[in-house]
């Protein structure tokens, strides 16, 4: 089976990107997703607040996802539901999947999206010590099981993480009756968007524990007691500052990991800042004709801007069916200088580039009353103030085309630094 562009998930970043590539000439288009309907991780995020910055209005997850696939049911591009995509294969630009009804396929595609999503860590990634009791979930797997299974997963709960999906389940939890006696966080800032922090944590009495960690979790067939600890300025527990929670659930919001096996299996390079590829100003990949976007390259805080950047890569793929690679392959590089984190897109052709260059990062920590500095060969060519700054969310600056044309070396840097150092 031959196709245009074969998008790999049906998430919000999959759906956008065919949705796109079909807008901008791609005639035959594929989606394939492993999950029985599409829409992804917004399938189960029944909460508000979806939509602002794209739609304009505040949407449901489902309503967001919703909307795409309307959009989607309104062209020919074909669907591949339960499916699993085995390899990408980076030399013949195909994808080789299963499902129950076809068996194994080898799908050929002039372009490739790779928009897998991400996964949340465990408690085996972040090693918690103590019993190994049922009751302890990711906060992910607690909102499917709420949201969408309808099983309560526990009646008194910890939370471990002030990641966003952690902060909305301690009001989710809430509003279905279970008692939240506690927020715990690693860092001495929290890594959650501040509107959450107010609507699921403060406007709830739920506490939230700053520089504190789990340091034993007890129980027999049930957790049953949690110990949180206070760390010092290297995260180490402080002995004498634990505090008891009897508590039968305890929910990890920890960080999330885009799902890259697929990635790396091609071939395709990786940058370990953000643990997705590197791509290049239009969301290709070191792979000629493979695109990547959303959370599979670096992980949003808004599915908005995962809306955004997954046109691009949908619009990119679109134009390489039709015109090819970029005969200009002059190069870039977009490094990460002091207090910046995660820069999206690595690098840069300026031949590719129409008026400006939009760069996302993440903060390394909380600043206040700061620049974003863009220089190259040590000399400065923009800098943009911002009153706040946090890891929690995402930055988001636009360098001028004219501005590529003074880089030496083929290098930016872009760092923070206070105003008037």
């Amino acid at each position: 089976m031959k196709y245009d562009v074969i998008v790999v998930g049906g998430g919000p970043a999959g759906l956008a990107a065919a949705v796109e590539a079909n807008k901008n000439g791609a005639e035959k288009v594929l989606v394939v997703e492993r999950d029985q309907e599409l829409g992804g991780i917004l399938n189960q995020c029944i909460h508000n607040g979806f939509g602002l910055h794209y739609f304009k209005e505040e949407l449901t997850g489902p309503e967001y996802a919703g909307k795409f696939i309307d959009m989607l049911n309104e062209t020919n591009i074909e669907v591949m539901l339960d499916t699993m995509v085995l390899d990408v294969d980076e030399t013949e630009k195909c994808v080789h999947a299963m499902n129950k009804k076809n068996g194994y396929m080898k799908l050929e595609g002039k372009s490739i999206i790779l928009n897998m999503g991400c996964r949340e860590r465990t408690r085996g990634a972040i090693a918690i010590p103590g019993d190994r009791p049922a009751g302890v979930f990711t906060a992910g797997a607690a909102q499917r099981y709420v949201n969408i299974e309808g099983y309560m997963v526990g009646k008194r709960v910890l939370i471990l993480g002030s990641g966003d999906i952690g902060l909305i389940m301690a009001r989710r939890m809430s509003l279905e009756g279970a008692k939240v006696v506690g927020c715990v966080e690693l860092c001495p800032y929290s890594n959650g968007l501040n509107r959450n922090i107010v609507q699921c944590l403060n406007d709830y009495d739920i506490p939230l524990y700053l520089s504190h960690t789990i340091t034993d979790i007890q129980g027999d067939k049930r957790v049953e007691k949690v110990i949180v600890s206070k760390v010092d300025e290297k995260n180490q527990p402080i002995p004498g500052t634990e505090m008891e929670f009897d508590v039968d659930t305890v929910l990890l919001s920890v960080g999330l990991i885009p799902e890259n096996e697929l990635t790396r299996s091609a071939g395709i390079t990786m940058d370990p800042a953000t643990s997705g590829p590197v791509v290049y100003e239009n969301m290709e990949t070191s792979a000629e004709g493979i695109f990547a976007s959303g959370n599979v390259v670096h992980v949003h805080d808004l599915v908005d801007f995962v809306t955004a950047e997954s046109q691009k890569a949908g619009k990119s793929a679109a134009e390489y069916v039709k015109n090819g690679e970029t005969k200009d392959q002059t190069c870039i590089d977009i490094k990460n200088g002091d207090g910046v984190n995660g820069i999206v897109p690595q690098k840069v052709r300026p031949s590719n580039v129409d008026k400006k260059i939009e760069v996302m990062f993440r903060a390394r920590n909380v600043f206040t009353d700061v620049a974003i500095k863009v220089k190259s060969n040590g000399k400065e060519l923009a800098s943009f103030k911002r009153a706040h700054m946090a890891p929690g969310e995402m930055e988001k600056i636009a360098i001028p085309k004219a501005f590529l044309d003074k880089v030496e070396n083929g290098e930016i840097t872009v760092s923070v630094e206070k105003v008037g150092a």
